[in-house]
Protein backbone atom coordinates (compact mmCIF):
# COMPACT_ATOMS: atom_id res chain seq x y z
CA UNK A 1 0.00 0.00 0.00
CA UNK A 2 3.02 2.53 1.01
CA UNK A 3 4.55 1.67 -2.18
CA UNK A 4 1.37 2.19 -4.24
CA UNK A 5 1.04 5.86 -2.71
CA UNK A 6 4.32 6.58 -3.90
CA UNK A 7 3.87 6.16 -7.10
CA UNK A 8 -0.23 7.88 -7.14
CA UNK A 9 1.15 10.65 -4.99
CA UNK A 10 3.61 12.52 -7.74
CA UNK A 11 1.35 11.43 -10.30
CA UNK A 12 -1.27 13.18 -8.93
CA UNK A 13 0.69 16.51 -8.22
CA UNK A 14 1.99 16.38 -11.84
CA UNK A 15 -2.05 16.48 -13.27
CA UNK A 16 -2.61 19.32 -10.88
CA UNK A 17 0.08 21.48 -12.74
CA UNK A 18 -1.15 20.82 -15.84
CA UNK A 19 -1.96 24.53 -17.31
CA UNK A 20 -5.76 25.03 -18.68
CA UNK A 21 -6.13 26.15 -22.80
CA UNK A 22 -8.38 28.64 -21.35
CA UNK A 23 -10.52 30.42 -18.38
CA UNK A 24 -13.35 28.22 -16.67
CA UNK A 25 -16.19 30.41 -18.01
CA UNK A 26 -19.45 28.59 -16.94
CA UNK A 27 -21.13 28.79 -20.32
CA UNK A 28 -24.46 27.82 -18.50
CA UNK A 29 -24.19 30.82 -16.23
CA UNK A 30 -24.76 33.57 -18.77
CA UNK A 31 -27.17 35.37 -16.94
CA UNK A 32 -26.36 36.79 -12.78
CA UNK A 33 -28.90 39.07 -11.48
CA UNK A 34 -28.47 39.86 -7.83
CA UNK A 35 -31.14 38.47 -5.38
CA UNK A 36 -32.94 41.70 -5.07
CA UNK A 37 -33.46 41.75 -8.45
CA UNK A 38 -35.26 38.62 -8.25
CA UNK A 39 -37.34 39.78 -5.47
CA UNK A 40 -38.45 43.05 -7.43
CA UNK A 41 -39.95 40.31 -9.78
CA UNK A 42 -37.62 40.66 -12.62
CA UNK A 43 -36.82 37.76 -14.70
CA UNK A 44 -33.92 37.84 -17.93
CA UNK A 45 -33.78 35.07 -20.55
CA UNK A 46 -30.18 34.39 -21.54
CA UNK A 47 -28.18 36.73 -24.12
CA UNK A 48 -28.03 35.38 -27.61
CA UNK A 49 -25.48 36.51 -30.08
CA UNK A 50 -26.22 37.86 -33.39
CA UNK A 51 -23.74 39.57 -36.24
CA UNK A 52 -24.78 42.81 -37.95
CA UNK A 53 -22.77 44.83 -40.50
CA UNK A 54 -19.62 43.07 -38.89
CA UNK A 55 -20.56 43.74 -35.23
CA UNK A 56 -21.41 40.88 -32.86
CA UNK A 57 -24.70 41.76 -31.27
CA UNK A 58 -25.96 40.50 -28.10
CA UNK A 59 -29.78 40.39 -26.88
CA UNK A 60 -31.97 39.77 -23.82
CA UNK A 61 -35.58 40.30 -22.72
CA UNK A 62 -35.89 41.47 -19.15
CA UNK A 63 -39.53 40.59 -17.78
CA UNK A 64 -41.37 41.83 -15.36
CA UNK A 65 -44.00 39.90 -13.30
CA UNK A 66 -44.99 42.26 -11.04
CA UNK A 67 -47.69 44.86 -11.19
CA UNK A 68 -45.16 47.90 -10.31
CA UNK A 69 -42.15 49.15 -13.06
CA UNK A 70 -39.32 48.10 -12.10
CA UNK A 71 -35.60 50.29 -12.40
CA UNK A 72 -33.24 47.77 -12.82
CA UNK A 73 -29.13 48.74 -13.81
CA UNK A 74 -27.62 45.90 -16.13
CA UNK A 75 -24.52 45.66 -17.75
CA UNK A 76 -22.76 43.35 -20.66
CA UNK A 77 -19.75 41.20 -19.74
CA UNK A 78 -17.45 40.19 -23.21
CA UNK A 79 -15.60 36.85 -23.32
CA UNK A 80 -12.70 35.98 -26.04
CA UNK A 81 -12.65 32.34 -27.05
CA UNK A 82 -9.69 31.50 -23.84
CA UNK A 83 -12.60 33.20 -21.30
CA UNK A 84 -11.07 36.46 -21.12
CA UNK A 85 -12.95 39.87 -20.56
CA UNK A 86 -12.64 41.65 -23.43
CA UNK A 87 -11.89 45.53 -22.23
CA UNK A 88 -13.19 48.24 -22.16
CA UNK A 89 -16.33 47.45 -20.21
CA UNK A 90 -19.08 48.73 -20.87
CA UNK A 91 -20.80 51.18 -18.71
CA UNK A 92 -23.86 50.29 -16.43
CA UNK A 93 -27.02 50.98 -17.80
CA UNK A 94 -30.72 51.48 -16.19
CA UNK A 95 -33.83 50.69 -17.76
CA UNK A 96 -37.67 50.77 -16.20
CA UNK A 97 -39.29 47.53 -17.31
CA UNK A 98 -42.94 48.79 -17.13
CA UNK A 99 -45.34 46.09 -15.13
CA UNK A 100 -46.51 42.71 -16.17
CA UNK A 101 -44.47 43.44 -19.17
CA UNK A 102 -41.24 42.36 -21.56
CA UNK A 103 -38.25 44.76 -22.63
CA UNK A 104 -35.80 44.11 -24.74
CA UNK A 105 -32.02 44.96 -24.00
CA UNK A 106 -28.92 44.83 -26.04
CA UNK A 107 -25.28 45.33 -26.95
CA UNK A 108 -23.00 45.36 -29.42
CA UNK A 109 -19.35 44.61 -29.64
CA UNK A 110 -16.95 45.47 -32.75
CA UNK A 111 -14.53 43.35 -31.25
CA UNK A 112 -13.52 40.25 -33.69
CA UNK A 113 -12.10 38.44 -30.41
CA UNK A 114 -15.55 38.50 -28.60
CA UNK A 115 -17.26 35.10 -28.45
CA UNK A 116 -19.42 35.05 -25.41
CA UNK A 117 -21.20 37.22 -23.30
CA UNK A 118 -22.75 37.40 -19.82
CA UNK A 119 -25.19 39.54 -18.92
CA UNK A 120 -25.25 41.04 -15.13
CA UNK A 121 -28.77 42.36 -13.46
CA UNK A 122 -29.00 44.60 -10.53
CA UNK A 123 -30.82 47.33 -8.87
Amino acid sequence: MRYLMALVLPAAMLIGCSSPQEIAVNQRQTVVMDPSVLTAGILASNPSISESSGRLVTSSLLSNTQNTPVTVQYRFYWYDKQGLDILPFEAPRTITVAPNSDTRIDSQNSNIDAKRVRLYVFL
